[in-house]
């Protein structure tokens, strides 16, 4: 009884104060924050990660002092049991918070590589998917999109290509949750799935680029980690946010080809070279619809006009925010439909998200983050085929894309006869696919999780997350009997499938976070697991009874079907910790145990570990003098990742059905390998952070180097074993570079100026493959092949034209011993050895981003660059050789072609059907540079005093161009490109008829009520 009337007495001198810290400019909550009693040491704690405290605090107390990196320190007089305060940015500190692996971290005591996007720096930007969106915007994120259809895949490369067979591209974590990025395309070419997300719900997106910040993830974080948080409410009063823009694409660029007498003229040149001009007349008469009207050239078709549709561009976005201090709530419901500048291409969308927080009481957090979409894609071909639209450039001019004396389109059958018309042109006319014909891809996907978190001690919480990504997908195609027939299938034919993809994620974490006066714990750790399922049927049919009928139902003859189903799982155990001592020494430390099916079962479990440090030399004592350098941080960190990113079985034996007279039976496809187990990456990171004047001028450095050993590789084995490839650990590569980023306020006051600038240098290295020379697709000109970088271009050298007779020569480029080469030239192809003679990776990426404000008005724009890349022209065998490889209309420069003896030209004789020059040689390779006025905006904002007065909060006029400009001196269509018929980590750089991007101009209007 003593002893708990002496509690008592102690707890009756204690009295309870509560409170919540907020950030003085947006209201937004602070979470872990110091919040301590002024003269008394031992009593003390930090914020929730809703900003909130309670302190236990002695009856004496009359000051509480909070303290926080990256805010100035504040004091409050204690009065009463409730003490809410609002702290104030410092102005000298780096205290922007980034997003990490289960958590947050102030900018400042980051020891790791991270790079942060605002969500408003790529809010109502018109681009299909937020890959584009966040082009030029980080220092070592290469971002290439394959061509200008909409809705293609995209090509993500952070720090380099960190392997030869395996995925490359960004782990892709959304709100906690990894979501799936698998392609599920059937026509040849790649779609995107981050497409479906919303990219005007996003708050922010941290790329996470060394081995200290990405190794929390473990097996999957060798490419990188890509974590987009989305927006959340925040409390007070509802808020209304109505966005909608509307404006139109057209292409970036055009290439120029021959006119109808250019053409004719160069055709019958090249045809008394071939020995041809008997046949050659005869094709002109029957791509000039039957006659011989070719001769005046009065038909002169553009073929590229043909293609070219109106594309109008809308979006229209309607926002609910805002909550209690209880509860906070999100709702956004977008709907967008732009139509691409090719014929037919078109994506429209319907999303709806919904974010919702509530503090369930003093110790329970729940919540949960949804959003569902439905996009609808107008797909076309892929690049390497007759029927897509850019390929139409090889018709010829002479042409007329309507047959004058039928009526019917160029090239198409006659209903009544099923027969080609006699206008007939040198290859299937597109124009029929789009007219006769629909690819359509349509998603549903449902992405979310729900979370609870719980306040076990005051710096202790546990968080418990379960999500799903859920992904419904179908294909609808039907080409129709003027399409069909082309392939020699009357009729019509069909095609359709059905793809379900679950992907099954939990995460449970405990988090530790405590000030111990001089030095702070910040602790997280737990375990998660991942499952991922694919479900696919699919049929095709043939023989329709009419174009009316577009069904598969309604086919005579279902040739094939398919259904099948894979899976993987994924169980992982991680933990990290960040120390900090004297707000000046910084340590984390962090480890991944990851187990996944799709390895051998003695090797299925990896472990990752990485560490850092930190140094704010800034606060230093012999620093506090001087007035230039306002933050000053040098860190360092070293780790290992990994790479899982390969078929879910690639371990294991396989077998297939195979049949014979009708007895079922089974055939193995894949050789085991119960060995194979995790590529890894080591990556070494130095990085320094330095602001000038009260963080005017900042600027981060990061040197790093990557090495990738046991690679993932598909390695040739002798046919006779029955297989040809097997997938093995085996050889090594490496990434080095150096990335800048500069940040400058250039002008505060009425009138701001900022500027930010990011330039990035990787040099990519193929090690060791065991004397393996891996060749790509395409024409096979790039390869993977030791102490050379990926993907690089290996042909003959192309020495130009023969000036006695107009060959093409090249240079034999025998190897003489000494590191010298025969420079012989010779016209015999088969005499030149190939060589390399190109890089498809660029030796540098920047942009260049400047935001300008002046009462009211707002005029940024971003300027992106890639140089020191080659492009090779896997087309130009075709458009740029002069007729020696057939009659498609060729690009204006064959109007160079040598014509007599003595002349000097780099462009062989025109000869039909020659075969001059039209070999892979370095003759299709072009410098790949370019600079690209990528994103700018005009924007008015109305001032309050007078949309006051029309109840409005805020009200903003703007317009915005993507695309508006390049400058290269690539000759194709355009310098970012990589066809989409011929892609992967070792096909780079490869043209192939794919179309160039959008220019687009949008006009919108945001308002808030």
């Amino acid at each position: 009884m003593l002893l708990f009337s002496c509690m008592a007495m102690v707890f009756a001198q204690n009295r309870v104060i509560t409170g919540k810290v907020t950030d003085q400019k947006d209201g937004s909550p602070l979470p872990g924050v110091s919040v301590t009693v002024k003269g008394v040491t031992g009593v003390g704690t930090q914020t929730d990660i809703n900003g909130s405290y309670k302190l236990s605090v002695p009856a004496t107390a009359k000051v509480l002092a909070f303290n926080f990196l990256g805010y100035l320190p504040h004091e409050v007089s204690i009065n009463g049991a409730n003490v809410n305060v609002q702290l104030t940015t410092d102005s000298k500190v780096l205290n922007e918070v980034v997003v990490v692996g289960y958590g947050t971290q102030s900018k400042r005591s980051l020891t790791g590589s991270v790079s942060k996007i605002k969500g408003g720096d790529i809010e109502n930007i018109p681009v299909p998917s937020l890959e584009s969106a966040i082009q030029g915007r980080s220092p070592g994120v290469y971002i290439q999109a394959q061509n200008g259809k909409l809705g293609q895949g995209i090509q993500v490369r952070v720090r380099g290509a960190s392997s030869v067979s395996a995925g490359s591209q960004p782990l892709y974590v959304v709100d906690g949750l990894p979501i799936t990025v698998d392609d599920f395309s059937s026509n040849g070419a790649s779609t995107n799935p981050l497409v479906d997300l919303n990219q005007n719900d996003i708050e922010s997106i941290d790329i996470l680029k060394d081995a200290s910040a990405a190794a929390i993830y473990g097996s999957r974080a060798s490419n990188g980690v890509v974590l987009v948080t989305t927006k959340k409410g925040k409390a007070g009063s509802t808020k209304i946010t109505y966005n909608q823009y509307y404006g139109f694409s057209k292409p970036t660029r055009e290439r120029e080809f021959l006119n109808s007498k250019e053409y004719l003229n160069l055709v019958q040149s090249a045809a008394v070279a071939g020995g041809l001009e008997s046949y050659a007349k005869t094709r002109l008469i029957r791509y000039a619809a039957g006659n011989t009207d070719y001769a005046n050239t009065s038909v002169n078709t553009n073929w590229q006009d043909q293609i070219t549709q109106h594309a109008p561009v809308q979006n229209y976005n309607l926002v609910f925010s805002g909550g209690t201090e209880k509860t906070k709530f999100y709702i956004s419901g977008t709907y967008n439909d732009q139509k691409g500048w090719i014929l037919k291409n078109q994506i429209n969308q319907y999303s709806l998200r919904t974010n919702i927080e509530n503090q369930a009481n003093n110790w329970l957090t729940i919540g949960a983050n949804l959003s569902v979409s439905r996009t609808q894609n107008h797909r076309l071909d892929n690049d390497n085929a007759f029927s897509t639209p850019e390929q139409i450039v090889a018709l010829s001019p002479i042409t007329p894309v309507i047959d004058p004396r039928t009526g019917l389109l160029s090239g198409q059958l006659d209903p009544a006869t099923g027969l080609p018309n006699s206008n007939f042109p040198v290859y299937f006319n597109p124009l029929l696919n789009s007219e006769n014909s629909y690819f359509i891809t349509t998603d549903y996907r449902n992405l979310g999780n729900v979370f609870g978190e719980i306040k076990i001690l005051p710096s202790l919480t546990f968080r418990s997350e379960v999500g799903v990504d859920i992904l419904n997908s179908t294909e609808d195609n039907y080409s129709g009997s003027l399409t069909a027939r082309n392939s020699g299938t009357n009729n019509g034919v069909g095609f359709n499938s059905s793809i379900t993809s679950i992907n099954f994620n939990t995460n449970n974490f405990l988090h530790f976070l405590k000030d111990f006066g001089k030095s702070t714990i910040d602790a997280v750790g737990g375990m998660t697991y991942q499952r991922q399922q694919n479900d696919l049927n699919s049929l095709n049919g043939e023989q329709f009874p009419s174009d009316a009928y577009k069904k598969l139902t309604s086919s005579a003859s279902i040739t094939s079907a398919l259904s099948s189903s894979t899976a993987y799982s994924l169980l992982s155990y991680f933990a990290r910790a960040n120390y900090k001592y004297h707000d000046r020494y910084l340590l984390s430390v962090s480890g991944r145990i990851d187990g996944s099916s799709r390895f051998g079962a003695d090797h299925r479990y990896g472990f990752f570990p990485a560490g850092s440090v930190g140094w704010i030399v800034s606060e230093e004592g012999f620093m506090k003098k001087q007035r230039l350098i306002s933050d000053l941080k040098l860190r360092g960190s070293y780790g290992l990742t990994g790479n899982s990113e390969i078929g879910n079985f690639p371990a294991r034996g396989l077998y297939t059905e195979f049949g014979y007279a009708g007895v079922a039976g089974a055939r193995p496809t894949q050789l085991p390998n119960p060995d194979l187990k995790w590529e890894t990456t080591a990556q070494t990171d130095i990085g320094l952070d330095i602001a000038f004047l009260g963080g005017r001028l900042a600027g981060q450095f990061d040197v790093y180097l990557k090495k990738t050993k046991d690679l993932l590789l598909n390695v040739q084995v002798p046919a006779t074993s029955g297989f040809t490839t097997i997938t093995q650990n085996l050889g090594k590569l490496q990434n080095k570079g150096l990335e800048i980023q500069i940040d400058s306020k250039n002008l505060v006051g009425k009138v701001t100026w900022n500027t930010s600038f990011n330039i990035s240098f990787n040099r990519n290295k193929i090690t060791d493959l065991k004397g393996q020379i891996i060749t790509g697709s395409g024409d096979a000109v790039n390869r993977a092949m030791e102490g050379q970088p990926l993907g690089i271009f290996v042909a003959p050298e192309f020495a130009g034209a023969d000036p006695a007779n107009g060959d093409a020569l090249y240079y034999k480029n025998a190897d003489l011993g000494n590191g010298k080469r025969d420079r012989t030239k010779t016209n015999d192809y088969n005499q030149a050895v190939p060589v390399v003679v190109g890089n498809p990776n660029p030796k540098y990426i920047a942009g260049l981003n400047n935001s300008i404000s002046y009462m009211g008005i707002d005029f940024s724009f971003l300027i992106q660059s890639v140089n020191g890349n080659q492009i090779y022209n896997g087309g130009g065998q075709y458009m740029s050789v002069g007729f020696n490889n057939g009659f498609d209309n060729q690009t204006r420069d064959q109007l160079q072609a040598w014509t007599k003896p003595g002349q000097i030209t780099n462009v062989p004789q025109a000869r039909l059907f020659g075969g001059n020059g039209v070999n892979p040689s370095s003759r299709f390779l072009d410098d790949g540079s370019y600079v690209r006025l990528k994103n700018v905006v005009l924007g008015y904002n109305f001032p309050k005093a007078w949309i006051s007065k029309i109840k409005l909060s805020s009200l903003r006029v703007y317009a915005q161009a993507t695309n508006l400009a390049t400058w290269t001196k690539y000759k194709g269509w355009d310098p970012e490109l990589n066809s989409d018929a011929f892609s992967g980590n070792i096909t780079q750089g490869y043209d192939f008829y794919a179309a160039p991007q959008a220019k687009t101009i949008t006009f919108g209007i945001n308002v808030g009520f």
